[in-house]
């Protein structure tokens, strides 16, 4: 493993740390999509079936377990324990219209027609967008509170340094996955509007708010 990687793993675990104490300190999920924690819990269960079936490292298992039961821990309090203050009206994104493209395409790109290699592939497709009805309610909503930012902050932080893992892997294992690489691409640009106002607004001590 390289620094890259572990970096980013630490960088993704932080998000979801921030995300649940947010969440469990002010007892409420207002400004956080339902429906984004919904495809991020479907993206690790797919991703991490190989639990079952081999064992990389502990730090690996650990990790998947982790990231698995964060992803449904995030969901139960959304959707169950916190139910009341959850902000239905404005997350009305149609993960529908992601989630059928993305097995379409799982189906057709993918390096072995496995149910396993599958099943990772789409979760590989799925997580690129899966942030989409997050950022989506933002600009309906037309803020986001400071925890929630530092969230979306985090992952695209966890984003970015995988592609410089990517390129550590290219260049000194010789390894390269361009499934991975461009799907990881792609949410990396999502993310980048979202980093220039979180650069100029919540660096500077502001509320993020979206420009009129």
């Amino acid at each position: 493993m390289n620094v890259f990687r572990l970096v980013g793993d630490l960088s993704h675990l932080l998000g979801i740390f921030l995300l649940l104490f947010k969440i469990w300190q002010t007892r409420s999920c207002a400004g956080l999509s339902g429906k984004s924690q919904i495809m991020f819990a479907v993206v690790f269960t797919t991703r991490y079936l190989d639990l079952l079936t081999t064992f990389v490292s502990l730090y690996n298992s650990v990790m998947k377990v982790i990231f698995i039961v964060s992803a449904f821990a995030t969901v139960f309090l959304i959707y169950v324990k916190f139910k009341a203050t959850y902000d239905i009206n404005h997350d009305t994104f149609r993960i529908e219209f992601l989630i059928i493209p993305v097995a379409g395409l799982a189906l057709l790109v993918n390096h072995e027609f496995s149910v396993l290699e599958i099943l990772w592939t789409f979760s590989i497709y799925l997580e690129s967008v899966a942030i989409l009805p997050q950022l989506f309610m933002i600009s309906k909503t037309g803020e986001a509170e400071s925890i929630t930012s530092h969230y979306l902050f985090a992952l695209g932080i966890y984003r970015g340094l995988y592609i410089f893992n990517w390129i550590y892997r290219y260049y000194f294992e010789g390894f390269f996955d361009l499934i991975a690489v461009v799907a990881g691409c792609v949410q990396t640009i999502l993310y980048c509007d979202f980093f220039y106002l979180y650069v100029t607004r919540v660096w500077k001590g502001k509320k993020l708010t979206l420009p009129a």
